[in-house]
């Protein structure tokens, strides 16, 4: 399952993605139908031959949006300099807190208790991968050993970097295809994708459906952390659009039509929610990206493959 999510971009906003994966990114041979790997495990293109590599650490990705960077080697020897990459702000968020208001201090300081948790989260994660140095083959090293922490952390990474107004677009790969990952803490032992080839084998079946809603699950407490979380004269959720889909239909037969997708959030710009669309066989999916790209200030006649807009999505009247 994969993730996209745009906040309201504007006319002049300039389009600076945020990449994320779960699982190690192997670019190099054939993944599938002769395909190269970077097909399979990049959401993201700057240009039609230039792919963007996701990054599945949450040090990494946590170093990225507040500015430190540099090499493992670096960034190791400037934590034993420090307890936190915040503490280099520290100058600076107290002269911020002197020239705003009370409302804006308490927002301030909520949003930098959360990002000190998250780095605590992840120094906790990478401090029992160094007592335990045997992770599976899908997870990188110095990331929670359960997947649900993993991608907790990630889901909050995007939480601060929309608060923050650092990104406004983020891909977020839950999944890849071909992940032999397995999910103890559900109760499946069974490695995912062989488990998807169910051949309509009821156990199979019942297993991957285990599976598909534990994803969904994890996605459910994301939006409802967005939907808390306060922005301008609503919450993030309301003003940004995520989708949640996949690229199969039935995985047993690499079947592409009827594919699951969700769409979440977006009440700022007038999108009606629970309901479900049925389109007509045949639909592009591009017809659901073209329509998200209007609704966000990306304004396109068309894009790929599409034939038209989804036009039952939004309220026509909004944003008008």
């Amino acid at each position: 399952m994969d993730q996209l999510a745009a906040r309201e971009l504007g006319r002049d906003t300039q389009l600076a993605s945020l990449e994320l994966a779960m699982d190690l990114n192997p670019l190099a041979g054939v993944c599938n139908n002769g395909y190269a790997c970077v097909y399979q495990n990049c959401l993201s293109w700057s240009s039609p031959t230039t792919p963007l590599p996701s990054e599945a650490h949450p040090r990494v990705v946590f170093e990225r949006l507040f500015g430190d960077g540099g090499t493992p080697a670096a960034r190791r020897a400037a934590l034993h300099r420090r307890a936190s990459l915040l503490d280099v702000f520290v100058d600076d968020l107290a002269r911020l807190k002197q020239r705003v208001g009370t409302p804006d201090r308490v927002r301030l300081d909520q949003y930098l208790d959360s990002a000190r948790t998250i780095e605590r989260e992840i120094a906790r994660a990478e401090q029992a991968v160094a007592d335990n140095a045997a992770p599976d083959l899908d997870r990188p090293v110095g990331v929670p050993a359960v997947f649900a922490d993993h991608a907790k952390l990630m889901f909050d990474l995007q939480i601060l970097a929309f608060q923050a107004d650092i990104t406004r677009v983020v891909t977020f790969q839950l999944t890849r295809e071909q992940s032999n990952r397995t999910y103890p803490e559900i109760g499946v032992s069974d490695p995912h994708h062989p488990t998807s080839h169910h051949g309509n084998n009821p156990e199979k079946l019942a297993t991957i459906a285990k599976i598909n809603t534990f994803h969904v699950s994890l996605f459910s407490d994301f939006l409802q952390r967005m939907k808390d979380t306060p922005d301008g004269d609503g919450s993030l959720l309301d003003h940004s659009l995520y989708l949640y889909g996949s690229g199969m239909g039935n995985p047993s037969l690499h079947d592409h039509e009827d594919l699951p997708i969700v769409i979440a959030g977006g009440a700022a710009t007038g999108l009606k929610g629970g309901r479900h669309i049925r389109s007509g066989k045949g639909t592009p999916l591009a017809n659901l990206h073209v329509t998200l790209l209007d609704r966000v200030g990306v304004h396109l006649d068309s894009f790929k493959d599409s034939t038209g807009r989804v036009e039952r999505l939004f309220d026509p009247v909004a944003l008008n």
